[in-house]
């Protein structure tokens, strides 16, 4: 054999006699993905078709997604966290956080369209906008920054609009997350528990005291300090997404309008002023004082 076979040898993976190769009849990798339907859900609009346009709508599309899978996996923690089930309810909050940096980490891609070429096709995106993705707001809402008004947005897309409405008329991660430290002896105000939760979530001074608590005792159960740190992630990556956001628009378009309406980066920047569990974050500063 010669070193030219020898590398020819390296280059190809012989097929296994045992893979099966006759797929007639049998579930394949497309037919399970439905690859045929999500390969062919790219639309690019602009007139000639823009090279860079695909990669914003794959980028997008992606971010849906996940999305869907975060707000799945926060669902179900929320549920196990209503039936005191704290370890799985952890696991889910593993699994966002992962999702959390991923979704992050793809702003990178979009990075790498220039100002001049994301100019030359944004104009085809008429009036739609990021700012009407329900699934984000749906994340929002189970989060706690919960605003009714968002609902209008949505007059035209009913089942978006549902799950909105469900998510607003329903307690938050948080809320449970209060529920299950109150069941465990821990003191939880009654007005808190017994909030409106279509509000959004309002800092509660009376709940440092609870964290302290629950962060300097040694009789802290594990689970629920590892709980109250998970929360922390969560908050830390969504503010980190939210920021990665705001530096990609920022190189991109500069100070533009939203094609949304929005005032753009100014409307972008707003939003790091939100916080999901600001007692988890006031605590930090009692702690050891």
């Amino acid at each position: 054999m010669t070193p030219s076979d020898r590398d020819d040898d390296r280059s190809v993976r012989p097929i296994e006699r045992s893979v099966r190769t006759d797929l007639r009849g049998a579930m394949t990798y497309d037919q399970y993905l439905d690859l045929e339907r999500l390969l062919s859900a790219q639309h690019p609009r602009s007139s000639p078709e823009h090279h860079d346009e695909l990669l914003f709508i794959v980028q997008h599309q992606t971010s849906e997604l996940w999305l869907k899978l975060v707000l799945h996996e926060l669902r179900a923690a929320r549920q196990y966290l209503r039936d005191d089930d704290l370890a799985p309810a952890l696991k889910c909050l593993a699994r966002v956080k992962n999702i959390q940096r991923t979704l992050t980490e793809q702003w990178s891609v979009l990075a790498t369209l220039t100002p001049r070429e994301y100019a030359q096709f944004r104009g085809a995106l008429g009036s739609a906008s990021g700012f009407q993705s329900h699934q984000y707001r749906a994340v929002e809402f189970i989060l706690g920054n919960k605003n009714a008004a968002m609902l209008t947005v949505f007059d035209g897309e009913p089942a978006a609009q549902e799950l909105l409405a469900e998510l607003l008329a329903s307690p938050t991660l948080y809320d449970e997350f209060l529920r299950l430290l109150a069941r465990q002896g821990f003191a939880i105000a009654d007005d808190v528990l017994q909030r409106d939760v279509r509000l959004p979530w309002r800092f509660q001074p009376a709940l440092v005291p609870v964290f302290r608590q629950i962060y300097e005792s040694t009789e802290t159960p594990w689970g629920v300090y590892e709980a109250c740190e998970s929360l922390v992630d969560v908050e830390d990556n969504f503010q980190l997404w939210r920021f990665r956001h705001v530096l990609t628009v920022r190189r991109t378009i500069g100070a533009k309008t939203g094609t949304g309406g929005s005032s753009g980066l100014g409307f972008l920047q707003r939003a790091l002023d939100l916080t999901f569990f600001p007692e988890l974050y006031a605590v930090r500063t009692e702690i050891g004082t």
